[in-house]
C-alpha cells in the first residue's frame, strides 16, 4: 500500500480557514462577553454616563461600554468636527466611520437627531466587518508557502495584546489593521495601485500610516536594486507617484491645521508651530499635550506601563533584529555598491545563514526593517504602552509569535500563557475605563 499523502495546499487552506472562523468567532463573543460584563463594574472615569443619553436603550446598552480613552475625542470630532487644538493629533478616519455608521442606524431607527450612543454602536458594529484572518493566512502562505506556518500565525492572531480595541471598538485599531493587511497583500501580489489606495485609506486612521508607503518602495525599488536588476526610470516615477499617493492623508491633515489656525490671524496670536519650517500641527500636540518625544516616557512613574508592553516589543524586537542582522544585512551587503563595507564588520554579519524559515526568509525583509523601526520610536519615544495595540497592525508580531513557538517552544509557551492572561485582563481594564490607554 503506497503512503498516504499530504492533501493539496488549496484543500489544506480550505480546512485551514474553517477551523479559523469558529476560532475567530469565538474569540470574538468571548471579548464582547468580556467587555459588555465588565462595563458593569464602577468606572475609573464616568464620563461616559455624563456624554450618552440618560434614557436607557439597547442602543445605549451598546454604545456605553465603547465610550473609552481615544474614543472620547472620536466622538466628538464625529459630531462637531475639529474644535480643540489637542483634537488634531487624531485623524479623520475613525470620526468618518463612526459619523456614517452612525447616521445609518439613526435612520434605521428613524431617530431625529444624532446622538454619541449612534456615533459609538456605529462604530462598534462597523469594527466586525474588519477581519483579517484570511488575509493574514494568504499573506503568510504566500512568504512562507507552508500551511502550517499560515495557520499557527492565524491561530496566534486570535491572542492580540488589545483585543477590546482590535476585535470591537469604535477606534482606529481595527480598520487600520485591516487596512493595512489588505494593502501588503496587494504589495505581494504587484498589484501596486490598489496596495497604494488601501495604505492611503489606513493613513487617514493613524499617523504612522505613512510607513506603509515603505513596502511600495521595496517591492518597486529596493528589492529589485539588491536583486540586482535592471530598473526602468518608469518605475521609479511610478514607485515614487504610488509612494507620494500614501503621504497624502498625512499631510492634507496638516494642512488643514494650517489653515484653520495659522491663515487670517495676526503673527502674535497664532500658535508657536505656525512659524516652524515644516508647520505641522501634528508633532506639536504630541509634544504639548502628551509630552511625547525621545526618551521622555522613560521615568520612574512609567516604568509600570513600559514593562506592560515588554513581551510584545520584546519579541517582536528580537525576531526582527535577527531576522535584519541574519537575512537583510548580507543581502544588502553582497551588493556591489556596499561590497567594500563588508570588510568592515563580522564574518557573521557579511555572511549570515540561519536554517529557520523564519530568519532565513528574504521575502520579509521590509516587514522586519518596518516593525523595527516602530518598535523602537515606541520604545524610546511615545507612550511606550501603546505598543500594545499597534503591534496588532504588523503580521511580523505573529511571524515573530510562531519562530518562538516552533524553535524556542519553552518560551513561545510563557508567550501564549501571557497573551491569554493579558488579554482577558485588558479587556477587563479597557471596559471598567482603568490604564493602560
Amino acid at each position: 500500500m503506497s503512503p498516504p499523502t499530504k492533501p493539496p495546499v488549496r484543500d489544506a487552506r480550505a480546512q485551514h480557514l474553517r477551523a479559523l472562523r469558529l476560532l475567530s468567532l469565538s474569540s470574538l463573543a468571548l471579548t464582547i462577553f468580556l467587555t459588555f460584563a465588565a462595563s458593569e463594574l464602577p468606572l475609573f472615569d464616568s464620563s461616559p454616563h455624563l456624554l450618552l443619553p440618560k434614557q436607557q436603550s439597547l442602543l445605549r446598552r451598546i454604545a456605553q461600554p465603547l465610550l473609552r480613552w481615544d474614543t472620547l475625542y472620536f466622538a466628538h470630532i464625529a459630531q462637531e468636527g475639529y474644535v480643540y487644538e489637542q483634537e488634531w493629533a487624531f485623524f479623520p478616519g475613525a470620526p468618518f466611520v463612526m459619523r456614517t455608521a452612525g447616521e445609518l442606524l439613526r435612520r434605521l431607527q428613524a431617530d431625529d437627531s444624532l446622538t454619541v450612543a449612534h456615533l459609538l454602536a456605529g462604530g462598534g458594529l462597523a469594527s466586525l466587518l474588519c477581519g483579517t484572518t484570511t488575509t493574514l493566512y494568504d499573506l503568510t502562505m504566500h512568504y512562507f508557502g507552508s500551511p502550517s506556518i499560515a495557520y499557527l500565525t492565524c491561530v496566534l492572531s486570535l491572542l492580540p495584546s488589545s483585543p477590546a480595541t482590535l476585535r470591537f471598538s469604535a477606534s482606529t485599531e481595527p480598520f487600520f489593521t485591516y487596512l493595512s493587511y489588505r494593502g501588503i497583500l496587494c504589495c505581494a501580489r504587484s498589484e501596486w495601485l490598489h496596495a497604494s489606495l488601501l495604505f492611503a485609506a489606513a493613513s487617514t486612521f493613524r499617523s504612522n500610516g505613512f510607513m506603509l508607503g515603505g513596502y511600495i518602495l521595496w517591492g518597486l525599488v529596493v528589492g529589485p536594486f539588491f536583486a540586482r536588476q535592471k530598473i526602468a526610470l518608469l518605475q521609479l516615477v511610478k514607485a515614487g507617484f504610488l509612494t507620494a499617493v500614501v503621504f497624502v492623508p498625512f499631510l492634507y491633515h496638516q494642512y488643514n491645521a494650517y489653515l484653520a489656525f495659522c491663515t487670517g490671524v495676526p503673527a502674535h496670536d497664532s500658535p508657536p508651530w505656525c512659524s516652524k519650517t515644516l508647520p505641522f500641527v501634528y508633532s506639536y500636540v504630541q509634544e504639548k499635550y502628551w509630552n511625547v518625544g525621545f526618551l521622555r516616557y522613560w521615568t520612574p512613574s512609567q516604568a509600570p506601563n513600559i514593562l506592560l508592553a515588554a513581551p510584545v516589543l520584546g519579541v517582536l524586537l528580537t525576531f526582527c533584529t535577527k531576522h535584519t542582522l541574519t537575512t537583510t544585512v548580507p543581502l544588502i551587503l553582497s551588493h556591489p555598491l556596499f561590497s567594500p563595507l563588508s570588510n568592515l564588520l563580522p564574518a557573521a554579519l557579511r555572511h549570515g545563514h540561519s536554517n529557520s524559515p523564519f530568519l532565513a526568509n528574504k521575502n520579509i525583509a521590509p516587514h522586519a526593517l518596518h516593525a523595527l523601526a516602530l518598535g523602537l520610536v515606541l520604545l524610546f519615544a511615545a507612550h511606550t504602552q501603546i505598543a500594545l495595540r499597534l503591534a496588532a497592525s504588523l503580521p511580523a508580531t505573529y511571524w515573530a509569535a510562531a519562530w518562538l513557538v516552533v524553535e524556542h517552544p519553552r518560551t513561545g509557551r510563557w508567550w501564549v500563557g501571557w497573551s491569554v492572561v493579558w488579554g482577558a485582563v485588558s479587556v477587563v481594564l479597557w471596559a471598567a475605563f482603568l490604564p493602560p490607554a
